[in-house]
Protein backbone atom coordinates (compact mmCIF):
# COMPACT_ATOMS: atom_id res chain seq x y z
CA UNK A 1 0.00 0.00 0.00
CA UNK A 2 2.87 2.36 0.85
CA UNK A 3 4.49 1.70 -2.52
CA UNK A 4 1.22 2.51 -4.34
CA UNK A 5 0.90 5.83 -2.42
CA UNK A 6 4.45 6.76 -3.30
CA UNK A 7 3.96 5.98 -6.99
CA UNK A 8 0.68 7.91 -7.02
CA UNK A 9 2.38 10.90 -5.36
CA UNK A 10 5.24 10.83 -7.86
CA UNK A 11 2.80 10.55 -10.78
CA UNK A 12 0.81 13.51 -9.47
CA UNK A 13 4.00 15.61 -9.11
CA UNK A 14 5.03 14.68 -12.67
CA UNK A 15 1.61 15.73 -14.01
CA UNK A 16 1.78 19.03 -12.17
CA UNK A 17 5.25 19.70 -13.59
CA UNK A 18 4.10 18.96 -17.13
CA UNK A 19 1.02 21.14 -16.72
CA UNK A 20 3.21 24.04 -15.53
CA UNK A 21 5.45 23.94 -18.63
CA UNK A 22 3.55 26.57 -20.59
CA UNK A 23 0.64 24.60 -21.99
CA UNK A 24 -3.01 24.95 -21.09
CA UNK A 25 -5.70 22.31 -20.81
CA UNK A 26 -6.10 22.14 -24.61
CA UNK A 27 -2.42 21.23 -25.06
CA UNK A 28 -1.62 24.56 -26.77
CA UNK A 29 0.77 27.25 -25.52
CA UNK A 30 -0.53 29.94 -23.25
CA UNK A 31 -0.87 33.12 -25.40
CA UNK A 32 0.05 35.34 -22.44
CA UNK A 33 3.41 33.63 -21.95
CA UNK A 34 4.14 33.92 -25.70
CA UNK A 35 3.46 37.67 -25.59
CA UNK A 36 5.70 38.08 -22.54
CA UNK A 37 8.52 36.24 -24.28
CA UNK A 38 8.10 38.45 -27.36
CA UNK A 39 8.23 41.60 -25.22
CA UNK A 40 11.36 40.37 -23.45
CA UNK A 41 13.06 39.71 -26.78
CA UNK A 42 12.06 43.15 -28.04
CA UNK A 43 13.60 44.76 -24.95
CA UNK A 44 16.98 43.14 -25.60
CA UNK A 45 19.50 45.31 -27.45
CA UNK A 46 19.49 44.79 -31.19
CA UNK A 47 22.57 43.28 -32.72
CA UNK A 48 25.12 46.00 -33.56
CA UNK A 49 25.21 47.00 -37.19
CA UNK A 50 28.51 46.28 -38.89
CA UNK A 51 30.67 49.39 -39.24
CA UNK A 52 30.85 50.75 -42.76
CA UNK A 53 34.02 49.77 -44.58
CA UNK A 54 36.60 52.56 -44.49
CA UNK A 55 38.95 52.99 -47.42
CA UNK A 56 42.59 52.53 -46.25
CA UNK A 57 44.99 55.44 -46.69
CA UNK A 58 46.78 54.63 -49.94
CA UNK A 59 48.78 57.74 -50.94
CA UNK A 60 52.38 58.45 -49.93
CA UNK A 61 52.39 60.69 -46.84
CA UNK A 62 53.02 64.38 -47.57
CA UNK A 63 53.73 66.97 -44.88
CA UNK A 64 54.77 70.49 -45.89
CA UNK A 65 55.20 73.43 -43.53
CA UNK A 66 56.61 76.93 -43.15
CA UNK A 67 57.90 78.77 -40.11
CA UNK A 68 57.52 82.47 -39.42
CA UNK A 69 59.25 84.57 -36.78
CA UNK A 70 56.90 86.92 -34.97
CA UNK A 71 57.86 90.43 -33.83
CA UNK A 72 58.47 89.01 -30.31
CA UNK A 73 61.02 86.59 -31.88
CA UNK A 74 58.87 83.56 -31.20
CA UNK A 75 58.23 81.00 -33.94
CA UNK A 76 54.93 79.99 -35.55
CA UNK A 77 54.63 76.81 -37.65
CA UNK A 78 51.88 76.32 -40.26
CA UNK A 79 51.50 73.60 -42.83
CA UNK A 80 49.40 71.15 -44.74
CA UNK A 81 49.24 67.40 -45.20
CA UNK A 82 47.32 64.75 -47.09
CA UNK A 83 46.88 62.69 -43.90
CA UNK A 84 43.29 62.04 -42.75
CA UNK A 85 41.50 64.91 -41.01
CA UNK A 86 41.71 64.89 -37.18
CA UNK A 87 45.15 63.23 -37.31
CA UNK A 88 47.08 64.28 -34.21
CA UNK A 89 50.45 65.86 -34.91
CA UNK A 90 53.37 66.73 -32.66
CA UNK A 91 55.48 69.75 -33.68
CA UNK A 92 58.95 70.01 -32.13
CA UNK A 93 61.32 72.99 -32.39
CA UNK A 94 64.89 72.30 -31.23
CA UNK A 95 67.75 74.76 -30.86
CA UNK A 96 70.81 73.09 -32.40
CA UNK A 97 73.40 74.80 -30.16
CA UNK A 98 71.85 73.76 -26.83
CA UNK A 99 69.38 70.98 -27.64
CA UNK A 100 66.59 72.92 -25.88
CA UNK A 101 63.20 71.85 -27.26
CA UNK A 102 59.71 73.30 -27.43
CA UNK A 103 56.80 71.17 -28.55
CA UNK A 104 53.10 71.51 -29.25
CA UNK A 105 50.31 69.09 -30.16
CA UNK A 106 47.80 69.98 -32.82
CA UNK A 107 45.30 68.27 -35.13
CA UNK A 108 44.88 68.34 -38.87
CA UNK A 109 41.72 70.16 -39.99
CA UNK A 110 40.75 70.18 -43.66
CA UNK A 111 44.34 69.36 -44.57
CA UNK A 112 45.88 72.24 -42.56
CA UNK A 113 47.59 72.62 -39.19
CA UNK A 114 49.14 75.45 -37.15
CA UNK A 115 51.05 75.56 -33.87
CA UNK A 116 52.97 77.99 -31.74
CA UNK A 117 54.31 80.28 -30.60
CA UNK A 118 57.54 78.40 -29.86
CA UNK A 119 60.41 79.75 -27.81
CA UNK A 120 60.98 81.53 -24.51
CA UNK A 121 59.12 84.70 -23.60
CA UNK A 122 62.27 86.69 -24.30
CA UNK A 123 62.35 85.37 -27.87
CA UNK A 124 64.57 82.92 -29.73
CA UNK A 125 68.29 83.73 -29.77
CA UNK A 126 70.06 83.83 -33.12
CA UNK A 127 71.15 80.45 -34.36
CA UNK A 128 70.12 77.24 -36.06
CA UNK A 129 66.88 75.42 -35.29
CA UNK A 130 65.39 72.14 -36.45
CA UNK A 131 61.62 71.95 -36.82
CA UNK A 132 60.01 68.51 -37.01
CA UNK A 133 56.36 67.68 -37.66
CA UNK A 134 55.54 64.16 -36.44
CA UNK A 135 52.56 61.88 -36.94
CA UNK A 136 52.79 59.78 -33.73
CA UNK A 137 51.89 56.08 -33.50
CA UNK A 138 48.38 54.95 -34.44
CA UNK A 139 47.32 53.99 -30.91
CA UNK A 140 47.20 57.70 -29.91
CA UNK A 141 45.14 58.67 -32.96
CA UNK A 142 41.33 59.01 -33.05
CA UNK A 143 39.38 55.95 -34.22
CA UNK A 144 38.54 57.49 -37.62
CA UNK A 145 42.24 58.08 -38.30
CA UNK A 146 43.24 54.58 -37.10
CA UNK A 147 40.67 53.06 -39.45
CA UNK A 148 42.37 54.83 -42.39
CA UNK A 149 46.06 54.41 -41.50
CA UNK A 150 45.74 50.99 -39.80
CA UNK A 151 46.08 49.94 -36.15
CA UNK A 152 49.88 49.82 -36.54
CA UNK A 153 50.14 52.51 -39.24
CA UNK A 154 50.50 49.72 -41.80
CA UNK A 155 48.76 51.76 -44.54
CA UNK A 156 51.31 54.59 -44.33
CA UNK A 157 53.84 54.79 -47.15
CA UNK A 158 56.39 57.12 -48.72
CA UNK A 159 59.79 58.57 -47.83
CA UNK A 160 58.49 60.32 -44.67
CA UNK A 161 57.41 57.00 -43.10
CA UNK A 162 59.55 54.94 -40.71
CA UNK A 163 59.11 52.36 -37.96
CA UNK A 164 58.64 53.84 -34.49
CA UNK A 165 61.57 53.53 -32.08
CA UNK A 166 59.41 51.60 -29.61
CA UNK A 167 58.15 49.02 -32.10
CA UNK A 168 54.57 50.30 -32.00
CA UNK A 169 54.10 50.45 -35.77
CA UNK A 170 54.83 53.01 -38.45
CA UNK A 171 55.02 56.77 -37.98
CA UNK A 172 55.63 59.74 -40.30
CA UNK A 173 57.94 62.69 -39.83
CA UNK A 174 59.08 65.74 -41.80
CA UNK A 175 62.01 67.86 -40.62
CA UNK A 176 63.77 71.05 -41.80
CA UNK A 177 66.49 73.40 -40.56
CA UNK A 178 65.99 77.13 -40.09
CA UNK A 179 68.36 79.94 -39.15
CA UNK A 180 67.10 82.74 -36.95
CA UNK A 181 68.94 86.05 -36.92
CA UNK A 182 69.23 89.46 -38.44
CA UNK A 183 72.39 88.50 -40.33
CA UNK A 184 72.18 85.22 -42.23
CA UNK A 185 75.17 82.98 -41.65
CA UNK A 186 77.04 81.43 -44.52
CA UNK A 187 76.24 77.76 -44.77
CA UNK A 188 76.48 75.00 -47.31
CA UNK A 189 73.48 73.18 -45.80
CA UNK A 190 69.96 73.39 -47.14
CA UNK A 191 68.59 75.86 -44.64
CA UNK A 192 65.91 78.52 -44.60
CA UNK A 193 66.70 81.89 -43.04
CA UNK A 194 63.97 83.50 -40.97
CA UNK A 195 63.76 87.23 -40.47
CA UNK A 196 61.32 89.04 -38.24
CA UNK A 197 58.08 89.86 -40.04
Amino acid sequence: MKAWCRLSSMGLVALLLLAGCGGNENGTENPESTEEASEEMAMEEPAPEPEPRVEPFSEPVEIDFVATLRSDRRLMVEGESNLPDSARLLIVVEREASGVRWQSRTSLEEGHFAAGPFGPGSGLPDGGYRITVNLPVANVQPLAVRQRIGEQGEHLSGPLVSTSRHGLGQVASSSRRFLVGSEPRRTTDQVEVLGIE
